[in-house]
């Protein structure tokens, strides 16, 4: 599958069959995401692989119950916590250098669209679950002050492929020189 397909075909997975990610396939998707671009390097993003049922059930319980990924924190084969190191993106001698402030929420977007396609490459799916108590799911992961857990992903091969959902136009999102003007 080349680039293009991948970007154009990938879903946002939320039924997964009970098949095992193999190690094999999940070391090429992760190194994968190791070589996603980041701020000045500083490659701020990190992962924690959950395994553990009776934690992928505690995780599991900080979502709402109307989040439509719910059930996919626990049955899907692999679950990744993403993470990442508050104070080093967007910052140059220890101050922020934009008027943005912290960037690894940037330096984490790339992150997890580099192990979506990854993963959709190698036949995998994922779903970004953004909606839950972060500061619960922190605590249950055992992250330390320095570290923002930004959301859960799992991991695993499709039940089924969802249908593409409607996009914008392009005209609605680029414009030509100023905002407005259409391309």
């Amino acid at each position: 599958m080349d680039a293009l397909e991948c970007i154009l075909s990938r879903r946002s997975v939320r039924k997964y069959t009970p098949d095992p990610v193999s190690e094999e396939d999940l070391a090429r998707i992760l190194e994968a995401v190791r070589f996603a671009p980041s701020w000045a390097n500083t490659q701020c993003v990190a992962w924690i692989r959950v395994q553990d049922p009776e934690r992928r059930q505690a995780l599991q319980q900080t979502l709402p119950d109307g989040n439509p990924a719910r059930r996919a924190v626990v049955e899907a084969p692999v679950l990744l916590a993403l993470c990442a190191r508050k104070g080093l993106a967007g910052y140059y001698k220890d101050q922020p250098a934009t008027v943005h402030g912290d960037w690894h929420m940037f330096d984490a977007g790339i992150a997890v669209q580099t192990l979506s396609l990854a993963a959709w490459a190698l036949g995998y799916g994922t779903v970004n679950v953004g909606l839950l108590d972060h500061r619960a799911a922190a605590e249950i992961l055992r992250l330390p002050g320095e570290m923002d857990l930004l959301e859960l992903v799992p991991l695993g091969r499709p039940a089924s492929v969802p249908r593409p959902p409607e996009r914008k136009a392009l005209d609605a999102i680029v414009w030509r020189e100023v905002h407005g003007d259409k391309p």
